[in-house]
């Protein structure tokens, strides 16, 4: 569930349940390293060469594979930064983190920057992106994905019926022992959000900065929330935007990613109904949502294209991310009515059995996700579930709750999940949309409850995943702007109207 790279990759993120795990083991902050950091060109890939000089500067901090050997084997986390040009205006780190978890984050300074962050921002904080443990050019791992496997994404598809469960969950067994035969390094079992979130201060340490802002989109919600409760005296400002609602993603709450579909479906339904003369797809937004059930039902009895019922549901899941990917779904809803067939995207093209080109992103997430809590066994689990979000959730329940790798998964978790911790000062800006696909409002509504005194949120009466810069709502981009430049938390929850 990769953007433009970064952003796609979102849809292999989730959201999480109310499940909180035993407190971690109280974690220490990183000291400041005698060295001064080598900062370097990027590598290859990172920025273009036709976009202009390079901005952004590259280097690698080591780091322990397993913290409980602190002295054993290390990997080198590779991050990138986009410095303050206004030292006057200066006052530390800015750590960033795009989701996934499995998503590259090394050009994450840059995509921000040209898509809009505040010169306030720009000039109060260097920037930092980076590629987590795991991702990219940080000690990548694999799973040993191909392109002509029946696994293609972190969402299961959706099952019509308890045998299509039965299916699926071979797939998963086959995942899960593919990707155990393939830690060949012994990577794998490492790879957590706990982890992750030490890597972090181990970053700021690095850096040499006392304290961290942090600014997560999506599982960098998890990310961060994790790094405020763990490392909460290193913590300076943190905004989590696009909310799982946990540190961790677990059954359940992958299970939301159909109540987040229900919620904002009607904005896209609404939307084609208003231009029903040009695509024919409905009226009403409910004329529209039937032509949905009569599309995936056609195609779960006769796939063409390579588009199936279950491929068609994602394509529509995912369009609900931006309202800018109305349109061409519409075009392709708009062919297959007219001539059965889904247009020139076409449905998932014929494997040659080559690496898959998401195998990293797939495998991170994976380990992340099953790394970091206890996922069911049971396979009945799953077909009750799966039954009742048929019910629950029309539209998507079938596929979110479906069985997921994470059920025969036997690396971890090595450590519970960490637990929010609410005690502190007020340092965490909660930012969510009213309606999100993959992290509906309960998301935001769980972590600030769990934070509890020691959050302020922003609710936006938006539509689609991502809300500060990857938004245009000025309620929002003020409130957290302000935070982050001035320190100027709101004195209560605010609630942005549209526009």
């Amino acid at each position: 569930m990769n953007r433009q790279r970064t952003w796609s990759v979102l849809a292999v993120l989730g959201l999480t349940g109310a499940l909180v795990g035993a407190p971690i083991a109280a974690a220490q902050p990183t000291e400041r390293p005698a060295t001064q950091m080598r900062w370097g060109a990027c590598p290859d890939g990172v920025e273009d060469p036709a976009a202009g000089p390079a901005q952004l500067q590259c280097a690698t901090v080591a780091v322990p594979l397993n913290y409980s050997e602190p002295g054993g084997v290390r990997i080198e986390i590779m991050i990138s930064r986009l410095a303050s040009k206004n030292p006057d205006k200066r006052r530390g780190v800015l750590l960033l983190n795009p989701g996934g978890p499995g998503g590259s984050g090394l050009d994450q300074p840059k995509f921000l920057a040209a898509h809009g962050l505040p010169a306030e921002v720009l000039d109060s904080y260097d920037v930092i992106g980076m590629d987590t443990r795991g991702v990219g050019h940080s000690a990548p791992v694999s799973c040993g994905f191909t392109d002509d496997q029946a696994y293609f994404g972190n969402i299961a598809p959706y099952a019509v019926n308890d045998a299509a469960v039965t299916e699926r969950a071979a797939v998963a067994q086959g995942v899960a022992e593919q990707c155990a035969a393939n830690d060949h390094d012994g990577r794998l079992r490492h790879i957590s959000t706990a982890n992750m979130a030490r890597d972090l201060d181990r970053i700021r340490a690095a850096l040499g900065a006392d304290e961290a802002s942090f600014l997560g989109y999506s599982y960098g919600t998890a990310l961060g929330a994790a790094y405020a409760s763990m490392f909460s005296q290193q913590a300076d400002r943190i905004v989590l935007d696009s909310n799982i609602g946990d540190t961790h993603l677990d059954h359940d709450g992958m299970r939301l990613y159909g109540l987040g579909m229900e919620q904002t479906f009607p904005d896209f339904a609404q939307w084609a109904a208003d231009r029903h003369d040009t695509y024919g797809l409905g009226r009403t937004s409910e004329e529209v949502r039937h032509t949905y059930f009569t599309l995936a039902e056609r195609l779960d009895a006769n796939p063409v294209d390579g588009m199936d019922g279950s491929l068609f549901r994602f394509g529509t899941f995912f369009t609900l991310y931006r309202p800018a990917l109305y349109a061409s779904a519409a075009e392709s809803w708009k062919s297959l009515l007219e001539t059965g067939r889904p247009g020139p995207a076409g449905g998932r093209p014929p494997g040659t059995g080559a690496p898959s080109p998401n195998d990293n992103g797939w495998s991170v997430f994976l380990a992340v996700t099953c790394n970091d809590v206890e996922w069911p066994e049971d396979i009945a689990t799953y077909r009750r579930a799966v039954g009742e979000d048929r019910e629950r959730y029309p539209l998507y329940g079938a596929a979110a709750a479906n069985v997921m790798p994470c059920a025969y998964w036997k690396l971890g978790p090595s450590e519970p999940p960490v637990r929010i911790d609410n005690t502190g000062p007020a340092d965490v800006l909660i930012v969510q949309n009213q309606r999100d696909p993959v992290t509906p409002l309960r998301g935001g509504q769980l972590l600030d409850e769990k934070f509890g005194q020691r959050s302020r949120s922003v609710i936006v009466d938006g539509s689609g995943h991502g809300v500060y810069v990857l938004g245009d709502n000025p309620c929002a981009t003020a409130a957290v702007t302000g935070y982050l430049v001035d320190g100027t938390m709101p004195d209560h929850d605010i609630t942005c109207h549209a526009g």
